[in-house]
């Protein structure tokens, strides 16, 4: 729709000013608004070329390279390639589609075009350069320091070239290394306003924020109008505490452009962190009305309508419906993972909503019959019942009458129980990103998720901690096995997300899980399976909830990938501790008093025979069940590095 909206407002001619132009006085205006950096400008003076001269390569080229600025790729790279048709042999034409495709994941494309532009001339700049961002979008980055190295060395005073290098070594923390090459080049271009914005983004990610404050206002001493430098400023406040500046710096910004969804956010955010919940709701609101299908805003805003008004709040039924509509449109497709996900969040928010009939439908079809009936009890309970689910109550009650919970008297409500506790939490040094605050309102968005696990428990608290200190201290002394913290890189159309575990009680590394995803519903998925890695790392848990001579019945069921045959350690009650480092349960062969045969498996509980260990029966209700040969294992998916959507918009930008 953006795009659409930029191309309609740029195809507008105003006759008193394009009549009796050349192509060629339109393309020199255009390229004086490049100089300039006014795109759109630039953009519709091409055009204006390109209809007057549709074969005008340059403009072409040029018009590409606007879009390329206006993040509008797919725009960008259809003009490059009618460029490039026109005026067949310019390199500068083929660099900037390897770049194009670069930013639109393409990369076997890029890598290809790149590879002809350097048979022709192996130490082609601009064609290093967009190796070396061929290396970072694959999770490359030491392979890039490397690389930008080589080019260095040939090219020793090019500022882009030092200005790369500085940011991709301060995204490998390489901090003092990167301060070398940024001071290096303040020292050459002292007056230069962007070598100061990049020279405060690399002091804000060394978390010396004092110094990325001066550097920020520097930039803007330079150049009032350079939005990039208010915004970080604005943000480098927000992680100061300084809320109230943060919002006035946020104000200045929307007062230049109404449609800045990231300065209403957070001016919202600030507005929250201030206590003025109903005016950062309004704030919220409005970002959320100028972009919907922004995650960060709409999540933030669900955030305090669910945790700071009351259920019968507008807010709350409105954002609920279009959870819902979106659940209808993904079970429409047979896509019913991800319309419960929907059905769910639209619960949490209006919890009395009719709709929870057609999330327990779904559950019925998926083969849960009694979490199918347990929903409609609940409308039942809340007098949201009407005769079709008080006929459908009736019949499944009697189709479960055989059910293995019933046989054997035991309510999954009351068996049921999760067996993990989990901390999530962001701390407050991580460097500014895209969305300010990003990693706190990722841990709440998974704090959620977790709250609809089944076998874990998501620890209670503060999400924002100050230090991993703090953290650790937090995840103790609340009883957490494990605790996550959360890292977001994010640009306008990527996002990557890491996770750090440590165990609660110690504080050391359990394993690391890592997400990227790009395009629409990003937050949503990069989140979800970051869950799905930390639901696959842990261990199986339950409990032997009831016994009846050689046979028993334990708390977990299909819905806990239980099956027939499996057999299970029973462990004694109180003996199983979770390892001091990495994910896994210790316990002694002593302490393990027998097995369980899963003879049947019920959707909540499952049945099978008891075998004692040794001589003695010591198997009793409430000893644990742990899988036999289970060794906590990192997915694959979760191992290597993930590529820096941060990273990447900083040296587009830079370009």
């Amino acid at each position: 729709m953006k795009a659409l909206i930029i191309i309609v407002f740029l195809f507008v001619p105003w006759m008193s000013h394009t009549q009796g132009k050349s192509a060629g006085a339109f393309y020199n205006e255009g390229q004086a608004a490049m100089v300039q950096e006014e795109w759109y400008d630039a953009a519709e003076a091409f055009l204006e070329a390109l209809r007057l001269n549709p074969s005008h390569a340059e403009a072409a080229g040029s018009l590409a390279y606007c879009y390329y600025e206006l993040a509008e790729f797919d725009q960008a790279l259809n003009w490059v390639r009618k460029a490039r048709r026109a005026a067949r042999g310019r390199l500068e034409l083929a660099n900037l589609e390897a770049r194009i495709l670069i930013a639109l994941g393409q990369l076997p494309a890029a890598s290809q075009i790149i590879g002809e532009v350097l048979a022709r001339e192996p130490y082609n700049r601009e064609a290093l350069f967009a190796q070396a961002e061929m290396d970072i979008a694959r999770g490359r980055s030491g392979e890039a320091v490397t690389r930008y190295r080589e080019v260095a060395r040939r090219y020793p005073e090019d500022q882009n070239i030092l200005l790369s290098l500085a940011l991709v070594l301060g995204s490998l923390g390489q901090h003092e290394e990167a301060r070398g090459y940024i001071d290096r080049v303040l020292a050459q271009h002292s007056e230069d306003y962007r070598v100061y914005y990049y020279a405060a983004y690399l002091s804000s990610r060394a978390n010396r924020v004092v110094e990325a404050i001066r550097h920020a206002e520097r930039s803007l001493a330079l150049k009032s109008t350079f939005t990039p430098a208010r915004s970080l400023l604005a943000n480098l406040r927000y992680r100061q505490g300084q809320f109230n500046e943060t919002a006035v710096l946020a104000d200045g910004i929307i007062s230049r452009n109404r449609n800045d969804t990231g300065a209403w956010y957070l001016k919202g955010m600030a507005l929250s962190r201030l206590g003025r919940r109903q005016d950062a709701i309004s704030v919220l609101s409005t970002a959320a009305a100028i972009a919907a299908e922004d995650e960060f805003i709409r999540t933030a805003l669900e955030d305090l309508l669910i945790s700071g008004t009351s259920l019968e709040e507008q807010g709350r039924r409105r954002w609920a419906a279009w959870h819902f509509t979106r659940a209808r449109d993904f079970k429409s497709r047979n896509l019913s993972d991800q319309a419960l996900f929907e059905y769910r969040r639209g619960l949490r928010l209006n919890p009395y909503a009719q709709e929870r009939q057609e999330y327990a439908e779904i559950l019925r079809v998926q083969g849960f019959p009694a979490r199918f009936m347990e929903e409609l009890r609940f409308m039942q309970d809340l007098g949201l019942g009407n005769q079709g689910i008080d006929d459908a109550v009736e019949v499944y009650s009697s189709r479960l009458s055989t059910a293995l919970y019933r046989r054997w008297q035991a309510d999954p409500l009351l068996v049921t129980k999760r067996h993990w506790k989990i901390g999530v939490f962001s701390l407050a040094s991580q460097p500014v990103s895209y969305h300010a605050d990003g990693a706190a309102v990722v841990s709440g968005y998974l704090k959620d998720l977790l709250s609809h696990h089944r076998n874990i428990i998501p620890l209670e608290g503060e999400l924002r901690q100050g230090s991993f200190s703090t953290a650790f201290r937090a995840a103790r002394e609340g009883g957490a096995d494990y605790f996550l913290i959360l890292t977001v890189m994010e640009n306008e159309r990527d996002i990557s997300l890491r996770g750090e575990l440590f165990v609660g009680r110690t504080g050391s590394p359990a394993g690391t899980f890592t997400a990227y995803r790009t395009g629409p519903d990003r937050l949503r998925n990069a989140g979800r399976n970051i869950i799905d890695q930390l639901n696959t790392a842990l261990p199986f848990r339950g409990e032997l909830a009831v016994r009846r001579v050689n046979q028993g019945l334990i708390n977990k069921g299909r819905a806990d990938a239980v099956k027939a045959d499996a057999v299970y350690d029973i462990v004694k009650k109180g003996r199983i501790s979770v390892k001091n480092e990495g994910i896994g349960l210790v316990y002694t062969e002593a302490d393990v008093v027998g097995t369980i045969t899963i003879r049947e498996a019920d959707e909540e509980v499952s049945v099978g025979t008891l075998a004692k260990n040794g001589f003695y029966d010591r198997i009793e209700p409430g000893d644990e069940v742990i899988l036999q040969n289970e060794t906590a294992r990192i997915p694959p998916s979760a191992q290597g590095t993930a590529s820096d959507p941060e990273l990447r918009a900083l040296l587009r930008a830079l370009r």
